[in-house]
């Protein structure tokens, strides 16, 4: 493996690209219109123009993709995460023509890829579940005896879904078949497939996840644990490993029913099983997702392992290099997703120019990234621009890290989530770790968000220098007037 084609972009992009460059491999980037000028591309050793700006003309052409690794002399994909990267017949299409696919077999991801599936894969194995079915549901009046058993508020969910789409929330049974049309609908326009079943509605849990990887030898460790709940649309915001909640005991009765999921589909590569965990710390099988995921990178801050290398080994073909006595959780991160958001109306994406981009640096600070100053924030793809994660001793210390890189990051020209974070994890629920998945609904209002807790001093002396070098590549005569730093200020979120 001398070469590998990386079918993503942005900072993940970016993230498997360093790693393969650690391990004396040359990479591939394959990009659309829209981001001819993004840094992977220009970091890549070599980049491919694959298709105009729209996901479905570029990332999401796996034969294109599959073609430009062949035309290139790339041995193996690495499909980062989102885009094809959970696609079974994207995998089986990389092996069929050759090539090493950097995640499972296609069959663990079509196993998996069915909540369903998911479910009947696990049941075997004794994992907890989400009292409910694991079939397919036929019809109404099969619905309304299954109601019978998990009791109301229950939940319809998509099979094939993910991200809250196909999702509904049943109070009463006289709401039950419209609410299963309208779950069936969009899980037919947004996934292909409109299979929905049911699940007894487990009302404010927590969402803890388990980090896992396999190799092809049969071996598998768990690398603990990520507390997800901070969400807004069913899609995470914050995230920290370890849980401030777990025992010792249940964290490893977790990590050892991952594995066991992971076994049920012979999985191989990083994988992700997510549970719900209740107030009584009873958790139960959600999904796995069969790919990298956003937040690794906390995993990799606690374990010292790099997750990206150990998928390529894996791919390889090699055998784990640690197991599960050979890992342990040393102090505690915390990552912040860094959206272009507007935390003002309702985290609605928010698209512009970066005119200024300053992210923090120090001690225990990480910041994966993919964008620069001066770069447009496409309407195209996900709006997240960043993540910014901080490692201290401690849980106290990597919240108070993270605070200290939050007013470093300087970003000007769109809302961002950035203060949103740093007044979460200022919260008396979220300091005691007494917070769920409705973090959001029950706690945020958007005029908690506050800046005057910003060093003027700094921001003006920022902004002179912005306006300064503009002034100077420019040849033009600018001013950094009152109102301009005070609108700089408003919008420096």
């Amino acid at each position: 493996m001398q070469k590998i084609l990386v079918a993503n972009r942005g900072e993940i992009a970016m993230r498997v690209m360093r790693t393969a460059k650690e391990m004396g491999i040359k990479t591939v980037a394959v990009f659309s219109e829209a981001d001819r000028n993004m840094p992977f591309v220009r970091y890549a050793d070599e980049a491919v123009c694959i298709g105009p700006a729209l996901s479905s003309q570029s990332y999401l052409r796996g034969e294109k993709i599959i073609e430009t690794a062949i035309k290139t002399g790339a041995t193996a994909i690495h499909p980062g995460y989102g885009f094809l990267s959970e696609n079974a017949a994207f995998s089986k299409a990389v092996s069929d023509a050759g090539l090493i696919f950097i995640g499972p077999s296609a069959h663990s991801i079509e196993t998996m890829g069915s909540k369903i599936g998911a479910k009947q894969a696990a049941k075997k194995f004794n994992v907890p579940l989400v009292p409910g079915t694991d079939q397919p549901l036929k019809d109404l009046s099969e619905a309304k005896e299954i109601a019978k058993l998990t009791g109301f508020p229950l939940l319809i969910k998509a099979s094939a879904g993910g991200g809250g789409k196909g999702m509904r929330i049943v109070e009463k049974e006289s709401e039950l078949e419209e609410q299963i049309r309208a779950a069936k609908s969009e899980a037919l326009n947004s996934f292909g497939n409109d299979d929905v079943f049911i699940e007894k509605y487990v009302g404010a849990p927590k969402h803890i996840e388990i980090q896992i990887i396999g190799d092809q030898h049969g071996n598998y460790v768990y690398l603990f644990e990520r507390e997800c709940s901070i969400q807004r649309r069913h899609q995470k915001l914050i995230e920290e490993a370890p849980s401030s909640c777990l025992t010792v005991d249940i964290r490893k009765q977790m990590g050892e029913c991952a594995v066991a999921v992971a076994r049920s589909c012979n999985y191989y590569g990083a994988g992700t099983v997510e549970f719900l965990v209740d107030e009584h710390l009873h958790f139960y099988f959600l999904e796995m997702n069969t790919r990298l995921q956003v937040e690794h990178c906390v995993t990799e801050m606690i374990t010292g392992i790099d997750l990206v290398k150990e998928q390529i080994n894996v791919a390889r073909g090699k055998k784990l290099s640690f197991t599960q006595e050979e890992v342990s959780i040393n102090g505690h991160a915390i990552e912040l997703r860094v959206c272009a958001e507007d935390p003002y109306n309702n985290f609605l994406p928010d698209t512009g120019k970066l005119i200024m981009y300053q992210p923090p640096k120090g001690p225990g600070v990480r910041v994966d990234d993919g964008y620069e100053q001066g770069m447009d924030i496409p309407i195209y793809y996900d709006p997240m621009i960043a993540k910014l994660v901080a490692y201290g001793k401690d849980r106290n210390e990597a919240i108070d890290r993270l605070c200290r890189a939050i007013d470093e990051y300087y970003i000007h020209g769109i809302q961002t989530t950035l203060q949103f974070g740093k007044w979460a994890v200022n919260t008396e629920p979220f300091r005691s770790g007494n917070f769920d998945t409705k973090f959001i609904d029950k706690y945020f209002k958007p005029e908690y968000l506050h800046t005057e807790n910003i060093d003027e001093e700094h921001a003006a002396a920022l902004l002179s220098l912005f306006v300064w070098q503009n002034e100077t590549k420019e040849n033009k005569s600018v001013t950094a007037t009152e109102t301009t730093l005070s609108k700089w200020k408003l919008n420096r979120k």
